[in-house]
């Protein structure tokens, strides 16, 4: 039963990592990339839709994201929903396709973006503190219901210390190398 709590704890602790890895996908360095336009959902007849879903998204230049919709009367709505989403973009309609070019960070700009990737490392590390926590306490349940010994609660303590010292090194590998990216971008 122990094992699958630390089972448990290790997949959720992946998933958090996942999201993390997700969320830092949507921060741009100042290169092109269709994934920056992942949370971005579109007003399509009258239901919010993923711009993924209603469009196709090529790169044809470093700092160019080009959006060439399905149907060519959403222009105006991908439009709309690109200026109201926070990215801090301005795309360009002309009539048959949308056009985002990748402004160059400034020194603010990148200092912001890098406080960011900072939030987020630190809202995933909590993420998995939590779980860990959640881990923890379904052991020392167990131990004192009497299904495991007290040397197992500490053998067991120590896995889920170490699954969760693992998966706190991943999000700040990711965090650095997030971090290094936006600043030579």
């Amino acid at each position: 039963m122990s094992n699958v709590i630390i089972e448990k704890a290790k997949a959720n602790m992946s998933k958090s990592i996942s999201v993390f890895e997700k969320e830092l996908g949507g921060i741009r360095a100042g290169v092109a990339n269709a994934s920056l336009l992942d949370g971005i959902k579109v007003e399509y007849y009258g239901v919010p839709t993923p711009l993924t879903q209603m469009s196709s998204i090529t790169i044809p230049e470093a700092r160019v994201l080009m959006i060439t919709p399905f149907d060519k009367t959403t222009l105006n709505n991908i439009e709309h929903a690109i200026l109201a989403s926070d990215l801090g973009i301005t795309p360009a309609n002309d009539g048959s396709v949308v056009r985002i070019v990748i402004p160059q960070l400034t020194g603010e700009r990148r200092i912001e973006i890098a406080k960011k990737v900072g939030k987020l490392a630190e809202q995933a590390k909590i993420a998995i503190r939590n779980i860990r926590r959640e881990g923890m306490d379904a052991l020392k349940k167990q131990q004192k219901d009497g299904e495991i010994t007290e040397d197992d609660l500490h053998k067991f303590e120590k896995d889920m210390q170490k699954i969760t010292d693992n998966a706190t090194k991943d999000v700040d590998a990711l965090a650095d190398k997030k971090s290094k990216e936006i600043t030579k971008a």
